[in-house]
């Protein structure tokens, strides 16, 4: 899941790294902090609590559910940085990663490298000492599948790089899940699934945006390699199921009337938009008019939406 501004700068051209002795104290901490990618940890976090809340069936303990959050931040927080390590070669040719702290040259690869896996030791043991090690083995098991399977393996080598990747993703509903269970569900199941079919068409928009920049590094995301309607094609039928998905829950008796709304409301408004996007490809439409980008901006409200309404779903049914 990515939420990031696309920065300008002639195309190709690598910033150069701010020496050494030109690196203040308050700027590194910003730029350590930047190495987690607080703002995609935002989104996660939005798919872990209000799965606890749907878990307990009401209000589950403050304290774990902050634990949760701050090992789930630290987890993704390592997986971003060692991500920002492998990729720091195409992040200095790329425009919308061009102010990242490697890049830059803020932090250097010996310390981007020890961070990401200071973390990921610190937040397994988080999770297992202080939540339990169920959790610890998901939270760990995503960090491995978003560095090892996704960075390493998928992404510069098939467009499919962004499906599978996204298992990386969905893991944190198991996670909010498990964290109160210690157990697995069908419910955590069926919302893991919708998150999976909500990635590709919420990164693919983005994609489309700024294909050039993963056309220059050799990164095949499905823009790059098929046409607008080919793209917009896959985003609606990925849709359609994601949608469908999202309704499982109220027949098989976890959600009740308030969550079903918020589902075929929401569900629907996202049809139309990702509708709207295939009619513009198939027309031709090509640049600022294609406005890829409205059901980008539309997919992080939908998450927001539907997993609020899991979370307050228990109080009114």
């Amino acid at each position: 899941m990515c939420v990031t501004a696309v920065e300008s700068r002639p195309a190709g051209v690598a910033l150069t790294p701010s020496p050494a002795g030109h690196r203040p104290f308050g700027a590194r901490v910003k730029a350590f902090v930047a190495l987690t990618k607080p703002r995609i940890i935002e989104l996660l976090l939005i798919t872990t609590v209000p799965v606890m809340f749907l878990a307990e069936q009401g209000v589950p303990d403050l304290w774990l559910v902050l634990a949760t959050c701050l090992g789930g931040y630290l987890s993704a927080g390592g997986a971003n940085a060692l991500n920002m390590y492998i990729d720091r070669d195409i992040d200095a040719l790329m425009d919308r990663t061009s102010q990242r702290p490697l890049v830059t040259g803020m932090v250097s690869p010996p310390e981007c490298l020890v961070f990401g896996i200071s973390l990921a030791v610190i937040s397994t043991l988080w999770f297992g000492l202080l939540v339990n090690w169920l959790s610890a083995a998901l939270s760990l098991g995503a960090l491995l599948f978003y560095v090892v399977v996704y960075t390493m393996i998928l992404k510069r080598r098939t467009a499919q790089n962004i499906v599978w990747g996204g298992i990386a993703g969905c893991l944190p509903v198991l996670i909010g899940w498990s964290a109160v269970t210690n157990s697995m569900s069908w419910a955590a199941v069926i919302l893991f699934l919708v998150i999976f079919f909500w990635t590709p068409p919420h990164y693919w928009p983005l994609s489309m945006k700024v294909k050039e920049d993963y056309a220059r590094v050799g990164v095949p995301m499905l823009p790059v390699i098929a046409s607008n309607l080919v793209v917009a094609r896959q985003i609606v039928a990925y849709s359609w199921v994601m949608v469908a998905v999202s309704l499982l829950l109220t027949p098989l008796g976890y959600t009740g009337w308030f969550y079903t709304v918020v589902a075929v409301v929401s569900g629907g408004w996202w049809l139309k938009e990702a509708h709207g996007l295939q009619s513009r490809a198939k027309a031709g439409v090509t640049g600022a008019k294609l406005k890829e980008m409205r059901l980008f901006h539309w997919s992080i409200t939908y998450v927001s939406l539907l997993f609020v309404a899991v979370a307050v779903d228990p109080f009114l049914r």
